[in-house]
């Protein structure tokens, strides 16, 4: 290397000794902008380089005082080839010591985004400087005459050592902290846990952290200020706020993160990293369902419950034996292809024959579902038809499962006059009929000819309480279970009110609320206020509205505590134009159905991104929405409203600005008004909010709205400066 390029070298490096010192001596003073972020984000694939160069470097210097093992021809010939020995470390010391500061450097400015806190974090960044000024050192040293032999060998090791240590916590952080020795703990751990004593959190959920989540959000390296290591730090959540809303995985940050797409930057698992599977995504979405609960048993869940199902394929039974079932297991590509969005079909432990079937849906449910799993109907053992319209006739068709141990089919329309088609079923020990139209006499004359039945439930049957007893003394060997009382138990919560009618009009409509208990009263109101149970009217569905309005309701019944408060909107949309035209392209995710999604009264919910509600929200980004309406027959309007979704913490907010044109001609339009809705605050909850504008009343035969996203997201937003995305749904003309 010339000796001017080895001086300018030499120079930087110097230099870049100065530098780090001063990014450590003013770490947390310093800011690092934006565009230089990119560069700290390098690090990692940087890093690599200096490691070899450097550890080549320290071994080379630790032999350059031994004699060449070689013969050489002459002194000449020595000398020469120790000088070449001697520049050659030289170099390869220098270039690895000037890539290890452009290393630091980056993680430098790396460590000052959000998540890089901790104690491995701390090791990381020091062994990493001690490496670079280390190796500076011996760069130095190597050229005075008090540098020895020894030196030069502690130096190699005293390098190796630290280089080891920085790589070390390197992989720590970003692959946590067993990386290394994670494959012998699976070797060590390999006998599944026992379903009796399994935990819903620690052996279902956690696992799927620990996997997946852990490596980013952890004490040591806390992506977000949020840590997924312990149940603690789970319900606290992050930078960003609670991690779930209990019960309602669609609007809970952590379901939300983990839908939206793979390319967007707040999308996890990062892109990069292992994704999670769709049954992880499903039983993550089950587990906060379920209220996210952290000390619950697998086995204290509902048999019917989908996350039990679903977990207790993960452990063995608590007594396991070969023999349990005569029948052999079904072929796994026949119980894939029967597998449906409304049927999934599991094992009911690890490695056992008998499965579990679940239908859901009841518009997609009819007798030739339960006719399609002929070809397994040896190993079903436990068949859910729960809030299905199955009728006496489709009985027939579970007579086929002639190993049927369990069946539900609560709230379906069995009446029990034709239960002796079950009659075939020698192995059926539980059969639940609560909310059905069972009589007392069909089951009195039925139930006896099911010889290893145990339990019957008929909880919200038509049984009077002296017809079950009856049935309990006529057979005494099965269980007849009455069910919940709520005026001889225990209080516990309603759920709260269901709306029952659509809620958009074009004159007036009902207010119509529902609950899934019977006798049920619900209050409401419509002012704001919460509604109590004195004062507040009871929903009769008789109260007629003619504008919108925002309806506050909850439910009481003798022996329960009340419900939550449930909020609903009714909207007034008047008018619906003969044609629609959308003028400017919608955001290639939120395309929905076009133009006509404005009017089909079709209402999104929150979530986006979630696949079954995406068709129900059109958007815009990078232009302006602007939709033109055709009305054949002019009309009068004074308001237009456009429904959105706010949420601000994932960008989506209301329009910045909306312009109403209105005119008789699409060529001759005039501005009727403009409003700027008022943007969301900091930390502020998401909303699904109509906005839009009153004026004076105008008549048109053609209407243009053109709302505008807003064009860079205000300070206080992680991604301030950026375009917002707007979301519409629906758009109420009057």
């Amino acid at each position: 290397m010339q000796k001017k390029l080895v001086g300018l070298l030499e120079q930087a490096l110097f230099a870049s000794a100065v530098f780090i010192l001063v990014l450590l001596a003013f770490e947390t003073k310093i800011v690092i902008p934006v565009w230089l972020q990119p560069l700290g984000r390098m690090h990692p694939l940087i890093l690599h380089f200096p490691i070899v160069i450097l550890l080549l470097a320290v071994v080379v210097e630790a032999f350059r005082f031994r004699k060449a093992s070689v013969t050489v021809q002459s002194e000449s010939n020595t000398a020469s080839f120790s000088e070449f020995y001697k520049t050659f470390s030289a170099n390869l010391l220098l270039v690895g010591a000037l890539l290890a500061a452009v290393t630091v450097i980056m993680g430098l400015f790396l460590s000052r985004e959000d998540g890089y806190t901790g104690t491995v974090v701390q090791w990381h960044k020091w062994t990493g400087v001690a490496t670079f000024f280390l190796a500076a050192l011996i760069y130095w040293a190597r050229s005075r005459e008090w540098y020895t032999p020894v030196m030069a060998q502690s130096g190699a090791v005293l390098m190796s050592v630290v280089l080891i240590g920085a790589g070390h916590y390197g992989s720590v952080i970003t692959h946590g902290e067993n990386f290394i020795t994670a494959p012998l703990q699976k070797q060590k751990n390999t006998d599944p846990v026992d379903l009796q004593q399994a935990l819903v959190f620690n052996d279902v959920i956690k696992p799927i952290f620990e996997q997946k989540c852990t490596s980013c959000h952890n004490p040591d390296k806390l992506k977000g200020e949020l840590a997924l290591t312990d149940a603690e730090s789970i319900q606290k959540g992050g930078k960003s706020g609670k991690l779930y809303v209990a019960g309602q995985p669609d609007i809970s940050l952590l379901l939300k993160r983990i839908h939206l797409p793979v390319e967007e930057k707040k999308h996890m698992p990062p892109s990069g990293k292992a994704q999670l599977t769709p049954t992880e995504i499903k039983l993550l979405a089950l587990w906060v369902k379920g209220r996210a609960e952290f000390s619950r048993k697998v086995v204290e869940l509902p048999a019917t419950d989908s996350l039990r199902i679903m977990a207790t394929t993960l452990f063995k039974p608590k007594q396991q034996t070969k023999t349990e079932f005569a029948f052999e297991a079904a072929d796994d590509e026949t119980v894939k292809k029967l597998n449906t969005d409304y049927r999934t079909i599991a094992p009911l432990a690890k490695e056992s024959p008998a499965l579990a079937v679940n239908l859901y849906n009841k518009a997609a449910y009819s007798s030739e579902k339960l006719q399609e799993l002929s070809s397994i109907k040896k190993q079903v053992v436990y068949l859910n038809l729960n809030k299905l319209p199955v009728k006496d006739a489709d009985l027939k068709y579970i007579s086929q499962f002639e190993n049927l141990e369990k069946l539900d089919v609560n709230f379906t329309d069995i009446t029990g006059k034709e239960l002796n088609q079950l009659a075939p079923l020698k192995q059926l020990q539980s059969l639940a009929l609560s909310g059905t139209p069972v009589k007392y006499a069909d089951l009195q004359k039925q139930v006896g000819t099911f010889k290893n039945l145990k339990t019957v439930a008929l909880w919200e049957t038509g049984l009077t309480e002296a017809e079950i007893h009856q049935l309990q003394k006529s057979y005494p060997a099965i269980q007849f279970i009455a069910g919940f009382d709520g005026e001889k138990s225990e209080p516990i919560r309603l759920n709260p009110p269901q709306l029952k009618n659509l809620p958009i009009f074009a004159q007036s409509t009902p207010i119509q609320l529902k609950h899934p208990v019977k006798g049920v009263e619900i209050r409401y109101t419509t002012d704001g206020t919460d509604p109590d149970s004195i004062n507040s009217p009871i929903c009769d569905g008789k109260t007629i509205i003619t504008e919108g309005t925002t309806i506050k309701a909850k439910a009481y019944k003798s022996g329960w505590f009340s419900s939550p408060v449930a909020t609903f909107n009714y909207y007034k949309s008047g008018y619906k134009p003969d044609s629609a035209t959308l003028l400017m392209p919608l955001n290639p995710v939120h395309q929905a159905e076009g133009a006509n999604t404005f009017f089909d009264h079709k209402l999104g919910t929150l979530n986006a991104n979630s696949p079954a509600w995406a068709n129900n929200w059109a958007g815009v980004r990078k232009n302006d929405l602007v939709l033109v309406s055709e009305f054949k027959k002019p009309i009068s309007i004074s308001s237009v409203d456009l429904r959105t979704m706010i949420e601000p913490e994932t960008g989506i907010f209301p329009p910045a600005e909306i312009e109403i044109w209105g005119g008789n001609s699409r060529d001759q339009l005039k501005l009727i008004t403009t409003t700027h809705p008022n943007l969301p605050a900091p930390k502020s909850d998401p909303v699904l909010k109509a906005v839009g504008c009153t004026f004076k009343p105008q008549t048109v035969s053609y209407l243009k709205i053109i709302a505008k996203p807003v064009s860079k997201l205000p300070e206080w937003h992680p991604s301030k400066g950026k375009q917002g995305l707007l979301l519409v749904d629906e758009v109420f003309i009057n």
